[in-house]
């Protein structure tokens, strides 16, 4: 009997990440060096990302895009209105951009959109698969990222929920939440 060993190379999503912050984007691409990633970061600002976000998805083609930066909410009596967040708008178009490009080209796209205390309802409405902040609360900038590796790593049959990453978040699912999505790893047998 032969021992025949078969050899997998592991493919991790590609990601793209957005970032509205410079001193963020820089912290966020050493971060995703640090655990082995395929990461695209680019420094973009809020008002900015929604016009940018065709351009940059089809030229990098990731698997997963991160959208974030900056946001705040103005009156915390004012949950569901839009105008009551600084950033939330940008995020919002930028997500409805990204899906539009996701018909087109059918990729099948999972997106984590939001920042510190955004509009989570209307992101995930926007078609973000993940999305901050369900109790509009602060989040640490390492959240998005630990949520894009997990989809990283995921075999694409496997089925991710916020449950499935909530306990590596700073504070659970009160910072992020949404719908969950399929992985995006792929193996190759050599």
């Amino acid at each position: 009997m032969n021992n025949i060993k078969i050899k997998e190379r592991i493919i991790p999503g590609k990601i793209l990440h957005l970032d509205g912050d410079k001193k963020y984007s820089e912290k966020s691409e050493r971060y995703y060096k640090k655990l082995g990633l395929n990461a695209i970061v680019k420094y973009v600002e809020e008002k900015r990302q929604p016009r940018v976000v065709f351009n940059l998805l089809e030229y990098y083609n990731p698997d997963i895009l991160i959208i974030t930066g900056h946001d705040k909410m103005i009156r915390k009596s004012m949950k569901y209105d839009i105008y009551n967040y600084k950033n939330s708008k940008y995020f919002i178009e930028t997500v409805k951009e990204a899906r539009i490009y996701d018909q087109i080209y059918n990729k099948n796209l999972v997106i984590f959109a939001g920042a510190c205390q955004s509009y989570f309802e209307a992101l995930i409405s926007a078609g973000a698969n993940f999305a901050s902040s369900p109790e509009r609360i602060l989040i640490d900038y390492l959240d998005p990222i630990l949520v894009a590796e997990k989809v990283a790593m995921t075999e694409k049959y496997k089925y991710i929920t916020i449950d499935d990453i909530a306990f590596r978040l700073r504070d659970g699912k009160a910072g992020i939440s949404g719908i969950g999505a399929n992985g995006k790893m792929t193996k190759q047998f050599l």
